[in-house]
């Protein structure tokens, strides 16, 4: 899956505040992805990053 620091990904399930939408910040064998509407920043391991993956905003 081609993901690039700063795009906006729609996760399937939403972050605890009700966003849907997350910004990558660093990429890897895990993504450190920023909630958009919170802004608190989780560490994700790839693999389970990208099946929750629904669309990558450029």
């Amino acid at each position: 899956m081609d993901v690039r620091i700063d795009d906006k990904l729609e996760m399937k399930k939403p972050h605890p505040c009700g966003n849907k939408i997350f910004t990558v910040t660093r990429i890897g064998m895990d993504f450190k992805i920023r909630c958009d509407k919170c802004g608190h920043e989780i560490m994700i391991p790839r693999i389970k990053a990208e099946k929750n993956i629904k669309k990558i905003i450029r």
